[in-house]
């Protein structure tokens, strides 16, 4: 019986995509053309949104002045906008369009804890000393896809182009905390394909497994009792012993595990003061492995270590999911219809100047001589690589909810050059280049790109096929996603507010004003690029 259904809908969707229309090549190549025109006229345009959220610098779940922006703007330009999605007060899912097919575009919009910084210039220069900032360069995603969009909109209805384009935002993922929570309450059910854009240094669209591992990230809670410390210390329970005993527990748990596991923690809450046993202490943990079991068998394992160290402490132990991330897993045929358009872009034209700031960002962080694949760091990048399918083989690395997303949907990640290479990642360092030619030039190409990908997406109903028979019959044809969430799970949308009513006031004045200064670098009064202190 499942056979028979399977080829049933197999001939039934073979009927739809024989049904729908067949553009002429020229045709479609003529408005891939204008589509890269109509972006790149908005140049002005994308350096000012790219400058406008760098000068928010906002945490995760706290991203209060960027979505209000960012849906003003789509507003104005004909999107409805349902805001607040999966309980997250600043998350949004703007549409337009009817029919299908359905194409999602996302980009993360939140920054990186202590690293305010002044960009263009190639030294620690922070506009508020110890505020957040856009040290992983997020502030420049929403601007690729919101012009893009914007240029395939406009001839989409000049044409009379079914279809239906949808743009999301990426909240807090810096903390993996919205994408499993959007896919969990069905924004993605109904979605063809996805588009997904990230900052790099160099043009990546490589599909299969990219190496990344997944996360849970967990706090651990622990109650105790209070006590003087000195006068009385052996009538307290000290929940601060229990989360050491914890961390003890799993710094020698590390030796059983396989060496692509990362794990780390901060100690959120330590107590007080030292004349008081702590009552109350916190920890918080990202367990990360390269796949779905792995990841479950070290959560479980810190659950168990959590629960030793409260019964050797007599202390109360409670824990919460804070995010989570599969590792991620992306899509053949989006990446080839998307590196074609990649090679057709190429790379920005760098100026002296550009070259200038990437070679003393370098200098500053010292930046090795090579990549991890053996090409040399000197300054930005020009030269483009093959597109290149699963790794054989990952010691493991970082995480991206995006790839909670990639295993629902069809899904490709862009990485597009507007940064520098050999940066340190999640550093005040990455923020220099974030609001400077490097990352409006690097925007303007990934927004043209992405304009004529969605132009292929829209025009030619055979690679959303293949997409769908690659998702379906290579991807998912054995690994199923489960995810580490469950129903009762809430977003954890309190994380950061403290920080940033502590440093929003300060920042605010510092907030672009487009209406007054041409750049952000204008209104700071900064020349590009500036690559020394000023002599004292």
């Amino acid at each position: 019986m499942r056979n028979l259904l399977s080829a049933l809908a197999g001939v039934l969707f073979s009927i739809g995509l024989r049904a729908q229309t067949i553009y002429d090549t020229t045709f479609i190549n003529n408005l891939k053309e204008q589509a890269r025109t109509a972006v790149a006229a908005k140049q002005k345009g994308v350096q000012e949104m790219v400058d406008q959220i760098f000068s928010y610098g906002e945490l995760g779940f706290q991203e209060i002045e960027t979505s209000k922006y960012l849906t003003a703007f789509l507003t104005k330009n004909g999107f409805t906008v349902e805001k607040g999605i999966a309980g997250i007060p600043t998350s949004w899912m703007a549409r337009w369009g009817s029919g299908s097919p359905v194409i999602a575009l996302g980009s993360d919009i939140d920054c990186i804890p202590k690293a305010s910084q002044k960009p263009g210039v190639a030294y620690k220069d922070p506009i508020v000393e110890g505020a957040p900032g856009h040290g992983e360069g997020h502030n420049s995603g929403q601007a690729v896809i919101i012009f893009a969009a914007l240029a395939v909109k406009d001839l989409m209805e000049k044409n009379h182009l079914p279809g239906t384009l949808v743009i999301w935002p990426g909240v807090a993922e810096e903390l993996v905390g919205s994408k499993a929570w959007y896919v969990r309450d069905g924004y993605f059910k109904n979605v063809d394909a996805c588009i997904f854009t990230h900052v790099g240094s160099a043009w990546n669209c490589n599909y299969g497994d990219p190496g990344m591992n997944g996360l849970v990230s967990v706090k651990f809670s622990f109650d105790g009792e209070a006590a003087h410390a000195a006068g009385a210390p052996w009538r307290g329970k000290s929940a601060l012993d229990a989360v050491e005993l914890m961390d003890v527990g799993w710094n020698f748990k590390r030796e059983h595990l396989k060496p692509t596991q990362r794990s780390h923690y901060v100690i959120t809450d330590g107590g007080d003061q030292p004349n008081v046993v702590p009552s109350k202490a916190s920890v918080w943990y990202y367990f990360r492995e390269r796949n779905y079991d792995d990841i479950s068998s070290m959560y479980a394992a810190g659950v168990n270590i959590a629960k030793g160290a409260a019964l050797m402490t007599d202390t109360r132990m409670s824990y919460q999911i804070q995010g989570t991330a599969w590792p991620g897993h992306f899509n053949k045929a989006l990446a080839q219809a998307m590196y074609a358009n990649i090679k057709k872009v190429g790379y920005p034209q760098w100026t002296d100047a550009d070259q200038q700031l990437a070679l003393a960002v370098q200098k500053l962080v010292d930046a090795p001589k090579t990549d991890l694949e053996g090409k040399p760091i000197h300054g930005l990048r020009s030269d483009l690589d093959t597109l290149k399918g699963s790794v054989p083989f990952s010691w493991g690395g970082g995480s991206d909810d995006i790839a909670d997303i990639s295993w629902n949907v069809p899904t490709i990640d862009l990485y597009y050059p507007a940064n520098i290479p050999g940066t340190k990642g999640h550093h005040w360092a990455d923020a220099i280049a974030m609001a400077t030619p490097i990352a409006h030039k690097g925007s303007l190409y990934g927004a043209e790109v992405t304009a004529m990908t969605l132009i292929d997406l829209f025009t030619k109903p055979q690679i959303i096929a293949d997409a769908k028979d690659y998702f379906n019959n290579v991807q998912t044809k054995e690994v199923k996603y489960k995810p580490f969430i469950t129903k009762d799970d809430p977003p954890a949308i309190y994380l950061n507010k403290e920080t940033m009513e502590k440093y929003r006031e300060q920042m605010r004045k510092y907030y672009y004003d487009p209406s007054k200064y041409k750049t952000y670098l204008e209104q700071l009064g900064i020349t590009y690029p500036t690559l020394t202190p000023p002599a004292k």
